[in-house]
């Protein structure tokens, strides 16, 4: 999947630990934005090993001040994809797009390269930096990864925003799983291990019992595309299957955040200010 939007600047746990540059964000008594009118770069620093559940720092931009909002990126993709979401969130919240591992400036690590171990990292991020409960906005193969952290995490979750997500690799749409089908193929060809690892997240993952979703006790608004890659069927069985859930089907495909962010901002807004 193509990145969308002009590129951010990345910072570095270790950046921020050492010259408190989210301060704002985190908790700090002053509630400022560290990023200010735009997102910033922290001064350069050696990113040492995370602490808690994962071996490596994400990278990531913050942007604005308020409650934590951590959007969550899809496969191949990195925090910029998010472009047309960073400014209008930062007017009430302190935004996190985090590069998840393997992709963007974060390292891949030697952890194994699934789902459910960048839902660990997710949690080692928010330990990290003293975030003890965000909303969560996941897109794509990040949806899935906010959807595995709640499950796992549902302390730690105030609101879910799952866009495109799937609970099962069924869920994408018969053509959707033809084109990853032959780009694996393709991958395994070249002996390309990034490809491979990449395109085998799709192919394998995730496998989520939609029975599994009725412990979900946050709010959550699960959103897709009038012309989604994913089944329109499953979008709706997701949002069944979790109680109290909102559904928003938008003008748009898969990338509706990008494609149509007027009406993806008001409908995330709206949810999220409820």
């Amino acid at each position: 999947m193509g990145r969308v939007g002009k590129a951010f600047a990345i910072v570095t746990f270790a950046a921020v630990m050492a010259a408190g540059f989210l301060a704002g964000c985190s908790g700090g008594a002053d509630g400022e934005s560290a990023a200010g009118d735009q997102p910033q770069e922290a001064p350069a620093a050696t990113a040492p090993a995370q602490q808690g559940a994962s071996d490596i720092p994400l990278h990531y931009v913050e942007y604005g001040s308020g409650e934590p909002l951590i959007l969550l990126h899809g496969n191949g993709e990195d925090g910029s994809y998010f472009a047309r979401q960073m400014a209008p969130f930062a007017q009430r919240y302190c935004v996190f797009a985090v590069d998840t591992r393997g992709h963007g400036k974060t390292e891949r690590g030697a952890a194994p390269f699934t789902l459910g171990q960048f839902a660990d990292d997710l949690l080692g991020f928010m330990d990290v930096h003293g975030i003890p409960q965000a909303n969560l906005l996941g897109f794509s193969d990040g949806a899935n990864i906010a959807l595995i952290f709640a499950l796992r995490h549902p302390e730690r979750v105030r609101k879910l925003v799952l866009n495109g997500a799937n609970l099962f690799p069924e869920g994408l749409t018969e053509e959707t799983r033809r084109q990853i089908d032959a780009e694996y193929r393709d991958a395994l060809a070249a002996g390309d291990e990034r490809r491979i690892e990449l395109v085998r997240l799709m192919v394998d993952e995730p496998h989520i019992d939609p029975s599994e979703l009725e412990r979900l006790g946050m709010p959550v608004l699960v959103v897709a595309g009038t012309d989604d890659m994913i089944e329109e069927s499953h979008t709706r069985l997701i949002a069944a299957s979790i109680p109290g859930s909102q559904l928003a089907i938008l003008e748009g495909t898969h990338f509706v955040a990008a494609e149509n962010p007027d009406a993806f901002n008001r409908a995330v807004m709206s949810f999220l200010e409820a």
